[in-house]
């Protein structure tokens, strides 16, 4: 890998990080380039493999697709795992597998550096504080400012000379591992996108059954062969179907209910 492709990948995952502030806050930065699909895309485009980077993107981006971050605690750092992930797992020979093995070990290290740059954060934290008690703004600015600076030093430093001095060390353990081992990194790849699904489920589902509705997509989608727009229409209908059948059923028993006490009051039934 060129030095200015890791420069550049980089800068990316700095501007995608979270708590960074250029790209609208953290909608169009952690929340926008900072997720592992959007990091495919510009990963693909800065390496020029964008198919499969795209797909190391989705299969990233399953692992972590139930993750939230409650009052800005990071369970797990996707930003990192992706912008150093799919490119490694690229430049090694790797596929989307391989992207997502290696993720996993990144997205926990991730949060250790997350964790250290805002325990360093918070000696400007206390300096914004000393000036907003004299009122004063622009040092106010400056604190935030200067915060964004650890960010920009641990982010595209770790990202950039992790590809650029790793890339090589990195396909050259691919290669002198063994077909077995390869082989288990690729099953467990595959497994863990199934688990984010499965803990987005779990979050999601508010009865057991609902569960029979994303069983009935897979097996649709899997039996016919049909593109992901298709089943995504279809659900969409389905989904409309139920809320309709669900709110007609309440109304129609409101009604009853209010026949029934009207009947009990001497009243008229309405229909």
């Amino acid at each position: 890998m060129e030095l200015w492709q890791a420069l550049l990948i980089g800068i990316f995952a700095y501007l995608g990080r979270n708590q960074v502030p250029w790209l609208f806050g953290t909608t169009g930065g952690f929340y926008g380039i900072g997720r592992p699909l959007v990091a495919g895309l510009i990963v693909g485009i800065i390496l020029g493999n964008v198919q499969q980077a795209v797909l190391a993107g989705v299969a990233v981006q399953a692992i972590f697709i139930g993750q939230i971050v409650p009052g800005g605690a990071l369970p797990s750092d996707l930003n990192l795992a992706a912008y150093v992930g799919i490119p490694l797992a690229l430049v090694s020979g790797g596929d989307a597998n391989m992207a997502v093995a290696l993720a996993v070990t990144l997205g926990a290290l991730g949060v250790v550096f997350h964790n250290l740059s805002m325990t360093f954060n918070a000696f400007w934290a206390h300096r914004a504080d000393k000036y907003a008690e004299n009122a004063n703004i622009k040092e106010i600015a400056r604190s935030n400012l200067y915060g964004t600076l650890i960010h920009f030093i641990e982010r595209v430093g770790i990202v950039t000379l992790t590809l650029y001095l790793g890339a090589g060390f990195a396909e050259g353990i691919i290669k002198a591992l063994p077909p077995q081992i390869i082989k288990f990194l690729s099953v467990a790849g595959g497994m863990l996108p199934a688990l984010g699904f499965a803990i987005l489920l779990n979050q999601i589902v508010s009865e057991k059954w609902h569960i029979v509705l994303f069983v009935l997509g897979w097996v649709t989608m899997a039996s016919f062969n049909i593109t992901t727009t298709a089943i995504l229409l279809i659900s969409i209908a389905i989904a409309m179907l139920y809320v309709k059948s669900v709110y007609n059923t309440k109304e129609n028993i409101n009604l009853v209910v209010n026949n029934l006490q009207n009947v009990e009051d001497g009243g008229e039934y309405e229909e």
